[in-house]
């Protein structure tokens, strides 16, 4: 019988223990509307919007169910006395449209992104983070010009010195690889250049290439660095969701340049790859751990930590990673914790 009882109670617990991940002011359809998010509307039917991946139903019936397109009507169902969400009817965009006697495809640009790709273009494919010294001293670097230019523009050739395999054509020129260093260990996590152009690669010889330059934010000049320009990996629809393991890191810098931080502000995260973390996760935001005197024993005691926002990791690199705020009940600052979000 204390076996039976015994188990009730362990059942009731974890029953308990469950929040409810559906907002009790959850509409039981959405029609989506141009401009929205995956965010967005994650944020209209979920108290937990990274909780999305685990709440959503693939509609076998639908064509692309991953993909979501304004028209289209997301409905909230149970199965198996779970909820989930789901296409429920596909808009104008979302599906191929007959139009006697052909066929129109809608072209897959138009399904809604995880956040506004506004607010981090500036960031997702510009710039370079190198390794380590070791990375950037390995580097192939311009080491002069055509005609003995000191700069160099669109459409002229420099030269480089350095690795150059057989099957790359396309360099990215970077300058400036400033240190990223981890305020809770000193350690440097990365090498932060700035993009300057992209070159063609015309002949090599040995370790000395010709190359002629495409395109150019600034004008190239001895010294700048090369990295090859492949295709990133990155991708605009990523469902957010919260890391499969513990990560616990901190806010490192604002890339936006501001010293308070707010929503869509886009931040350097001390964690990265190597700590298996991933497009797409999303981390809760804390305040730096405050303390206080107990009079009572004489002891400083740790406050409860509070959280204050959430970030959403959008670039990873080895040991680093860049994230934007997408929300901030306050104004964040460098030196804020990050950790794994709780359901609420």
């Amino acid at each position: 019988m204390r076996r039976f009882v015994l188990a009730g109670i362990l059942l009731c617990m974890s029953t308990l223990g469950q929040a409810d991940p559906i907002k009790a002011d959850s509409p039981g359809t959405y029609r989506v509307q141009k401009g929205d998010t995956l965010w967005d509307i994650s944020t209209t039917f979920l108290n937990s919007p990274w909780l999305w991946p685990q709440i959503w139903y693939a509609n076998w019936q639908i064509s692309n169910p991953h993909l979501i397109y304004p028209g289209d009507v997301i409905s909230l169902v149970y199965v198996d006395g779970k909820p989930r969400l789901m296409v429920a009817q596909r808009g104008d965009t979302g599906h191929a449209i007959k139009l006697s006697p052909k066929v129109r495809v809608m072209p897959g640009e138009s399904a809604i992104p995880a956040i506004p790709l506004s607010a981090i273009e500036s960031h997702l494919y510009s710039g370079h983070i190198f390794a380590s010294e070791e990375q950037l001293a390995h580097a192939p670097y311009v080491f002069a010009a055509h005609g003995g230019k000191l700069v160099s523009a669109i459409g002229d050739k420099v030269y480089a010195r350095g690795h150059f395999a057989d099957d790359t054509f396309r360099f990215k020129v970077v300058r400036g690889a400033q240190p990223v260093v981890d305020p809770q260990t000193g350690e440097v996590l990365g090498l932060m250049a700035r993009d300057v152009g992209v070159v063609h690669v015309r002949r090599v010889e040995g370790d000395t290439a010709l190359l002629v330059v495409q395109k150019s934010k600034m004008e190239l000049r001895s010294g700048d660095r090369l990295v090859h320009q492949r295709a990133s990996g990155l991708v605009a629809n990523f469902f957010p969701t919260a890391p499969k393991e513990p990560v616990e890191g901190m806010i490192t810098a604002n890339l936006d340049g501001s010293q308070k931080i707010s929503r869509f502000d886009n931040v350097v995260i001390n964690r990265g790859r190597r700590e298996n973390l991933k497009q797409g996760d999303v981390l809760a935001v804390y305040r730096q751990i405050e303390v206080a005197s107990d009079a009572v024993t004489g002891e400083v005691v740790a406050l409860p930590s509070e959280r204050v926002g959430l970030v959403m990791v959008y670039r990873t690199f080895a040991k680093m990673s860049y994230g934007i705020v997408l929300s901030a009940r306050e104004d964040i600052e460098v030196g804020y914790i990050l950790r794994n979000p709780r359901p609420i």
